[in-house]
C-alpha cells in the first residue's frame, strides 16, 4: 500500500492546517521560482515542472493569485532569487529511512541544520543513496472521501482512464499512483472530470514500512520531523515510519 501512512499524516495535519498553511505557502513559492527558472517558461504547458508544483499547490488551496504573482516574480528581471535543489538521506530512531529534499541559496547553512536534527533526534544522517534504494519515485494523488459522496468504482475508471497505474481506497482515501511522467495529464484529466485533491505530487514511496514500539523511539520521529518540517529550506521530507 504506496500512501499506507500518508493519508493519515494527512488527518493528523489537518487540525494544524492552517496555523502551518503560510510556511506551507513559502515553500511552494520557492519551487514555483525554481521551476519558472530552470524551466525556462511561465506557462505549465510549456513547462513539465511547473505544472507539477502548481498541482501541488493548488491541493493544498494556494490562492490562484498567489501562484500567478509567484510566477510573475520569477519571470521578472530584477529577480536574483537562486535556490539548489539538495537531497539528504539518514536513519531516524529504529532504523527508520529519511529522505530529505530542499532548496537552498547556503548549502552551509542547510546541511549542518539538517544534520543536527537527526543528531537531536537519536538518528543519523548517511551518504547519498544509504536509503533512496528502498524508496520508488510515483505520482500520488489524494482524493477525500470522508463523506462517501463518490463512487470508488467510478473515480478508480476514471484514474485508469486518465493514465493511472494503481487505484487504492484506503478508509476516507481515494488514492491514485501513477508513473512520475505521466503525473501532469493525469492531474489535468482528473481535474477536467471535477475532481479536487487533497494532495498531489510526486512522491518517494516506500517499499516496505518500519514500526517503531520503544515511547522514546516515537517521540524522537515524530521530533526528527517537526524539526525537518519546520526548517524553511526543507521541502518534503519522506520516510518509511509506520506511525498510522
Amino acid at each position: 500500500m504506496s500512501g499506507h501512512s500518508k493519508w493519515h499524516n494527512i488527518q493528523k495535519t489537518k487540525g494544524a492546517a492552517d496555523a502551518k498553511r503560510s510556511a506551507a505557502f513559502t515553500k511552494i513559492a520557492r519551487e514555483i521560482i525554481v521551476a519558472v527558472k530552470e524551466g525556462g517558461s511561465g506557462d505549465p504547458n510549456n513547462n513539465s515542472r511547473l505544472a507539477t508544483v502548481i498541482a501541488k499547490a493548488k491541493a493544498v488551496n494556494m490562492p490562484n493569485d498567489n501562484i500567478k504573482r509567484t510566477i510573475d516574480k520569477a519571470l521578472g528581471a530584477g529577480n536574483t532569487d537562486s535556490y539548489e535543489a539538495v537531497t539528504y538521506e539518514g536513519y531516524g530512531p529504529g532504523g527508520v529511512a529519511v529522505i530529505v529534499e530542499a532548496l537552498t541559496d547556503n548549502r552551509q547553512r542547510t546541511a549542518p541544520e539538517v544534520r543536527h536534527a537527526f543528531d537531536k533526534c537519536n538518528g543519523n544522517l548517511g551518504a547519498i543513496g544509504c536509503v533512496s534504494w528502498s524508496f520508488d519515485k510515483k505520482g500520488v494523488i489524494v482524493i477525500d472521501n470522508e463523506e462517501g459522496e463518490l463512487d470508488e468504482e467510478t473515480v478508480m475508471m476514471d484514474a485508469l482512464d486518465a493514465g493511472a497505474a494503481d487505484f487504492e481506497a484506503d478508509g476516507p482515501a481515494l488514492e491514485i499512483t501513477c508513473d512520475p511522467d505521466a503525473f501532469n495529464d493525469v492531474v489535468k484529466a482528473l481535474e477536467e472530470k471535477g475532481y479536487s485533491f487533497v494532495s498531489a505530487e510526486v512522491e518517494m514511496v516506500p517499499q516496505n514500512y518500519i514500526t517503531l514500539s520503544g515511547e522514546g523511539d516515537v517521540k524522537n520521529m515524530q521530533k526528527l520531523i517537526d524539526m525537518l518540517e519546520d526548517n524553511d529550506d526543507v521541502q518534503n521530507v519522506w520516510h518509511n515510519w509506520d506511525n498510522d
